[in-house]
């Protein structure tokens, strides 16, 4: 067999009532009941906990399902939690809209400011939850600083490395605790899927498991399947997208009609010493530059690309942009939106696998245009 079985089944037959009870309760099982755990998640879970470097991951229904139902797992009423104001916009509502509704205090700082997290910690902090690089800023959190800081006073640490993948950056490496992917992006790399996952000790997932019956956010067996497609070549992708990525945020440096581009891996950015120790020196798929005519120009931009195509999302095959400003505008506070870096003509766009010459051509032809 080359590709991998799929296991379509809900549920699964048992040979007798001692095996049924086993199958019921054994944490992190794949032989009982989907919500509890299938063959084919399974496979691409433990394909990514080797990716990151971690004992044990875990399949869930989004990235927002991994994100929530890991969180909920470690928290109840009177616990304090620190996060960065620049976030993934549903852990941000998650953050300052939902936990406080259930008694859990937040305290968000600003994700380079290392002695802000030191200041934030109270005896009731029982998490930190980080995400780096972000969106769509292209800031860094230091990864290996934050997590000396928890494990000396006891606080369970948690990364979103969505935007950098296990092939440029693993933050288990860094002393982080568990680690979060939407698999909807690079993971999955063909815009066809929708999964999200965690990858930590196996201690740390059975809590997580365990909650996760209650709260259902379970993989389907297809969306599984179809990310152990997409995770056979993340290799190759990831590296030509940050290849193609860096040439193209060059290039864009040097228009006139752009006045800032936020890339990791650019020599201008302001935490380039971090990026090369952190992720490596690559800058991953995704970036983001300012256009200097504002918000109109940016809808015009978009409007007259050809190859790259107006969507969300990111990580796929195919290059994707989109204004910032319409997707965030009306779903976060202007506070929070001005907070995050979000300028009126920013564009964040995701580099997928086309000729870096042939998105050159097309960025050119818009920007002409304006």
């Amino acid at each position: 067999m080359v590709a991998p079985p799929l296991f379509q089944s809900v549920t699964h037959t048992a040979d007798s009532a001692e095996d049924f009870a086993r199958m019921a309760s054994q944490p992190l099982d794949d032989d009982f009941y989907t919500r509890y755990g299938n063959p084919t998640s399974s496979r691409i879970a433990k394909v990514i906990a080797d990716l990151e470097g971690a004992e044990a991951g875990m399949m869930l229904g989004s990235g927002m399902g991994a994100i929530s139902t890991t969180i909920l797992s470690f928290l109840e009423k009177g616990d304090h939690v620190i996060a960065q104001k620049s976030h993934y916009i549903g852990t941000t509502k998650l953050m300052q809209d939902f936990l406080p509704r259930f008694g859990v205090e937040v305290s968000m700082v600003k994700q380079s400011d290392i002695a802000a997290f030191e200041a934030a910690i109270r005896p009731n902090t029982k998490l930190i939850m980080l995400e780096s690089p972000v969106n769509p800023s292209m800031e860094l959190t230091d990864l290996e600083a934050i997590a000396k800081i928890a494990k000396k006073e006891g606080i369970l640490t948690l990364c979103d490395n969505t935007f950098a993948s296990p092939i440029i950056q693993r933050p288990i490496e860094w002393g982080i605790d568990l680690v979060l992917h939407s698999a909807t992006k690079y993971l999955g790399g063909h815009h066809d899927l929708l999964a999200g996952c965690v990858a930590g000790s196996k201690k740390l997932l059975e809590n997580v498991w365990s909650q996760s019956l209650v709260l259902g956010a379970s993989a389907a067996p297809m969306n599984s399947w179809l990310a152990l497609r997409g995770i056979r070549t993340l290799d190759m992708r990831v590296k030509k997208q940050s290849a193609s990525a860096l040439r193209i945020a060059q290039f864009l440096e040097e228009q006139p009609e752009i006045s800032k581009v936020y890339y990791p891996a650019l020599g201008s950015h302001p935490q380039k010493e971090l990026v090369d120790k952190q992720m490596q020196g690559m800058g991953g798929g995704v970036m983001s530059f300012v256009l200097k005519k504002g918000y109109e120009a940016g809808v015009k931009f978009l409007d007259q690309l050809e190859l790259v195509l107006h969507a969300a999302s990111l990580g796929g095959i195919d290059t994707l942009a989109i204004l910032p400003a319409v997707m965030w505008g009306g779903r976060l506070p202007e506070e929070v939106i001005r907070e995050q870096g979000l300028e009126p003509g920013m564009i964040r766009m995701a580099v997928g696998i086309e000729d870096a010459d042939d998105l050159i051509a097309d960025l050119s032809q818009s920007l002409r245009q304006l």
